[in-house]
């Protein structure tokens, strides 16, 4: 199975792996948002900051999830 082809499982079948793809697109979305901004306030930084930790956060446990299924245990 295809690193692809997991992912469109899990997105189907894991809810929490669904909410987190969910969350981490916000947070992109949110930061995009925040980039347009030539410069940014010292909370905007804050938030930017924030942001990347929570995107990456969400990021590894989707790893953890797809490397927890592809060895055959139930994340």
């Amino acid at each position: 199975m295809t690193q692809e082809n997991l992912i469109d499982r899990l997105i189907a079948e894991n809810e929490e792996f669904r909410g987190l793809r969910s969350e981490h697109q916000g947070y992109e979305r949110e930061l995009e948002t925040l980039k347009e901004h030539p410069s940014l306030s010292a909370d905007h930084h804050w938030r930017v900051s924030e942001l990347k930790k929570l995107k990456l956060m969400a990021k590894d446990r989707m790893e953890a999830i797809i490397r927890s299924t592809r060895s055959g245990v139930t994340a």
